[in-house]
């Protein structure tokens, strides 16, 4: 149905999770998501004798460019723990796919992204390029990209890869601009 590639997942006050994940079949994703709505909310429900949904707001998704964007966004996930200030090192943190990506950790749920497999011609090759990626830091207009990709509903990705996504879809694929069209005024005859 699914397959992650990255995850994070932090509790401080609520529990906030960030996900890479690649479709095996057309909405394979949003039906995961109502699955898990269907079938562990209830039995969280029932076993903690409450009623309502667990979530704070509506499942949010973006397009994401599989050819240029799939380890931006794993580093970027991985590391939400280190810009929240919860760890000084993604390995530092337990509920997060950094250690089967980055150390090498068994984890049954993760999948490897073709891309992340194409850093090294071994795992080891592998993890080790893919733990030089994390020195680099995002600067403060990628995150804003990256966070704001699913609260605009708009592809994360090439230009050019937007403007295929649009002509396919006939679709806005980029942030609009902020407050209301304007009005034209309309031309006093002569």
């Amino acid at each position: 149905m699914w397959r992650k590639e990255a995850t994070a997942v932090s509790d401080a006050h609520t529990v906030h999770q960030l996900a890479y994940l690649t479709p095996a079949q057309p909405h394979g994703i949003t039906r995961m998501v109502q699955g898990t709505g269907r079938k562990y909310v209830r039995c969280i429900n029932t076993t903690h004798r409450r009623t309502a949904s667990l979530w704070e707001g509506r499942f949010k998704a973006s397009l994401v460019d599989s050819e240029a964007y799939p380890l931006t966004c794993m580093r970027y996930i991985e590391l939400n723990p280190v810009r929240a200030a919860m760890v000084a090192h993604p390995g530092d943190y337990l509920r997060s796919s950094y250690a089967h990506n980055g150390l090498g950790k068994a984890d049954s749920l993760t999948t490897p992204h073709a891309l992340y497999g194409a850093l090294g011609k071994n795992a080891e090759e592998v993890r080790h390029a893919y733990r030089e990626l994390f020195p680099h830091q995002f600067g403060p207009s990628e995150v804003h990209a990256i966070r704001e990709a699913p609260n605009q509903e708009v592809v994360l990705g090439r230009e050019d890869f937007k403007g295929k996504i649009e002509a396919m879809t006939r679709k806005r694929t980029r942030p609009g601009q902020p407050g209301r069209p304007r009005i034209e005024e309309p031309q006093a005859s002569r």
